[in-house]
């Protein structure tokens, strides 16, 4: 079992920032892959960013350029900064676990962005 445990999130204004956590625990395998799943009202849920315990990174073409995805490999943290958030971007934001060994996934109970005026 893993467990993740999401922080961040909120009412932003468009332009501005907002970093998304994410700390998984449990049993983790030793090569994985954490990322971020949004999902908005109306629409499927998508793959926004994710990164291997390689460090290998993969975005969703609509916030390449603004948003950055990184992880602390000690600590089993994920992390989100987006930058330059347009309305579009307001979602509920998943972390998400896939271990690269049996295939297995889990996700967070996720936090929701607004982007706003």
């Amino acid at each position: 079992q893993v467990q993740l445990a999401e922080s961040g999130g909120g009412l932003v204004q468009p332009g501005g920032s907002l970093r998304l956590s994410c700390t998984a625990s449990g049993r983790l395998a030793s090569r994985n892959t954490l990322g971020w799943y949004r999902e908005a009202p109306g629409k499927e849920r998508e793959l926004v960013a994710a990164i291997t315990t390689a460090g290998t990174t993969n975005y969703a073409n609509s916030v390449k350029g603004r948003f950055s995805v990184s992880r602390d490999n000690a600590k089993n943290t994920v992390s989100l900064q987006m930058n330059s958030l347009k309305p579009d971007d307001s979602a509920v934001y998943f972390c998400y676990y896939y271990s690269l060994y049996d295939s297995t996934d889990y996700w967070g109970q996720g936090t929701r962005v607004t982007v706003s005026s």
